[in-house]
């Protein structure tokens, strides 16, 4: 008895981990599969974001990254939470604004109490700035909007 309800609980596990991925994966920003267009999520942590590669990749919750070390990869696997960009890798600004998904610059961030924003940054557009202006407010829209939008 006790090993078909542990069988049991362990079906309903990976049935809810492979929701949660696929949910993941068609509300995160990626490129060809790839979240942050590439870039090693650790890097940002260390003032310097860096492209990762393809030798090293780590796929936590359905979302595959690249690392540029395979000291970083070993960082994020400890605790990939503290790692992963805000609101799916899109951009804060209009996630806060009004609810948009929109590209990114990967090189245009901000790490505000330990989280990694990202931000659209092209054609003499840059939204961090205008994030700057008014976080506290953008901020709270952004996460609500982002907790209608992902189902979270």
């Amino acid at each position: 008895m006790k090993t078909i309800f542990l069988a049991v609980i362990l079906l309903l596990t990976q049935l809810t981990f492979a929701q949660t991925s696929a949910v993941r994966k068609n509300q995160f920003n990626l490129e060809n599969g790839i979240a942050l267009s590439g870039y090693d999520p650790v890097s940002y942590f260390q003032k310097k974001p860096t492209k990762g590669s393809k030798a090293y990749t780590v796929t936590h919750e359905g979302i595959t990254y690249q690392f540029s070390s395979a000291a970083n990869a070993e960082t994020f696997k400890k605790t990939p939470a503290a790692y992963e960009p805000q609101y799916g890798g899109w951009c804060a600004y209009a996630m806060g604004a009004n609810g948009e998904k929109v590209e990114i610059n990967p090189d245009t961030y901000k790490i505000v109490n330990g989280k990694l924003y990202l931000f659209y940054n092209r054609l003499f557009n840059n939204t961090l700035p205008d994030w700057n202006k008014d976080e506290v407010n953008l901020k709270a829209k952004a996460d609500k909007n982002w907790m209608r939008i992902s189902g979270h």
